[in-house]
């Protein structure tokens, strides 16, 4: 199994999100054998929508960890807010978002929530390799 750990800047930035995104194709391609074009878009769309997520949500600073297990790719981001993600209609006049979360959970095979006990959480998608 292929893992790698990356700090996320503690930034409100798109500097932040563009490296969780480049990090993200920078594992991605060291893979073995290697993913589909198709796919490794996949995984590096749900990276940068979780990652804004916590960003975003989160309180401003967030780890992300991507795992390769042999059928699938986890994408797991950690920040320190105990607020879950929740479903929203999405806003399509004021530009305030609520496309992310839904778009995640359609991609992934399995969407997951945990509470850690310091504090804070990780969320994680399960994605098809």
């Amino acid at each position: 199994m292929d893992t790698t750990s990356v700090k996320v800047a503690p930034l409100r930035s798109a500097t932040s999100i563009t490296g969780a995104r480049d990090s993200a194709r920078e594992f991605l391609e060291g893979l073995l054998p290697a993913l589909a074009p198709e796919t490794a878009d996949t995984v590096v769309l749900v990276v940068s929508e979780l990652v804004t997520n916590a960003l975003r949500h989160g309180g401003g600073t967030c780890t992300l960890d991507l795992t390769a297990h042999q059928d699938s790719i986890e994408v797991a981001v950690h920040d320190p807010s105990p607020q879950v993600p929740r479903m929203r209609t999405p806003d399509l006049n004021g530009g305030t978002g609520g496309f992310g979360w839904p778009m995640v959970n359609r991609l992934a095979r399995t969407t997951a929530v945990t509470r850690q006990a310091a504090s804070g959480k990780t969320v994680s998608a399960l994605l098809p390799r």
